[in-house]
């Protein structure tokens, strides 16, 4: 039996994903499965530039508003339901595409986990978390990475407390450090082909500063607001992301809306870079550097050629 074939869609934020994901969908009768971190949270609307419901009221979208933002949710987790929502859109002979600019997630649905069988547990990520939350505790977590994973520790910066969080989880599951494990080699259940748009930097950039003020005026700072007094806190997971924990100490009083604005645009402009420079990792990735009134013709091309097996450099 053929292995379905999925169109995963990624580039760096502001890129146009979402307005060329659109097109491939009504193109190939294909259904679009989110591949963004931030995108799975309810309530968290504006600052993740989910689909609109105009968006999704044309193509039916998966694995958007799966959790609440009080919840974690591991890359394990994603690996999980994405591979269901992908066999359940092929079952019905539609076209699976992933979109998003998560890598790892990417990662994880291509390769299979680097993390051995190490899977999750809530409890250790509780306690660790709590531990991050005392004075000095980002610190503190650190140097017990650095103390049984140095090489994962020389990699993540003490405030990325999610995965310092994650490589101490993995290592007290498994003992032994999440950098020494291997992804596992499993025949993968279906076909990828990644598809990244590709832009010049400074019309990057300009798009997102442009989209940051737009999030603004739509009502970030109010979102951010309203999650907070519903009970979701400054240190969980889903407020870890940009545009979110720039804007807590503006609720809180301790900064001003123009810096925290700025302290965005600059956070997006590091995070678009990394993404750029993972997609570069990934031998099989297919840029798509023409101008937007090219770039459906173009992603077409490519997956004709990938339907016939025809891999393309």
């Amino acid at each position: 039996m053929c292995k379905p074939q999925v169109i995963a869609l990624t580039g760096p934020t502001a890129s146009g994903k979402s307005d060329l994901a659109l097109k491939l969908a009504r193109e190939l009768d294909g259904e679009i499965i989110c591949m963004d971190s931030m995108q799975i949270y309810r309530r968290m609307d504006i600052g993740t530039a989910k689909p609109t419901a105009q968006e999704q009221a044309l193509i039916p979208h998966h694995m958007l508003d799966i959790v609440e933002p009080t919840q974690s949710y591991a890359v394990a987790d994603y690996a999980l339901d994405a591979e269901k929502a992908i066999q359940s859109v092929a079952s019905r002979g539609k076209q699976p595409i992933l979109v998003g600019g998560t890598g790892l997630y990417l990662k994880a649905l291509m390769h299979g986990l680097s993390l051995g069988n190490a899977g999750g547990d809530q409890a250790i990520r509780a306690r660790l978390q709590g531990v991050s939350q005392e004075p000095g505790g980002k610190q503190k977590l650190h140097s017990r990475l650095s103390a049984v994973d140095p090489v994962s520790a020389a990699k993540f910066h003490p405030n990325d407390i999610r995965r310092v969080i994650r490589a101490l989880e993995v290592y007290e599951l498994t003992g032994a450090p999440i950098s020494q494990q291997k992804p596992e080699q499993m025949d993968r259940p279906f076909e990828i082909l990644p598809l990244a748009i590709s832009m010049p930097r400074d019309l990057l950039y300009a798009r997102l500063e442009q989209r940051v003020h737009q999030m603004i005026a739509h009502g970030l700072l109010q979102e951010v607001n309203a999650l907070l007094e519903s009970g979701v806190t400054a240190q969980m997971q889903s407020m870890q992301g940009i545009g979110y924990k720039e804007l807590i100490p503006v609720v809180e009083g301790t900064q001003t809306l123009d810096k925290a604005v700025w302290q965005i645009v600059l956070n997006t402009r590091h995070y678009a870079k990394r993404q750029q420079t993972w997609l570069r990792t990934e031998p099989r990735t297919v840029w798509i550097s023409e101008a937007p009134d090219q770039r459906l013709a173009c992603a077409m091309r490519h997956v004709e050629a990938f339907r016939k097996g025809i891999h393309q450099e």
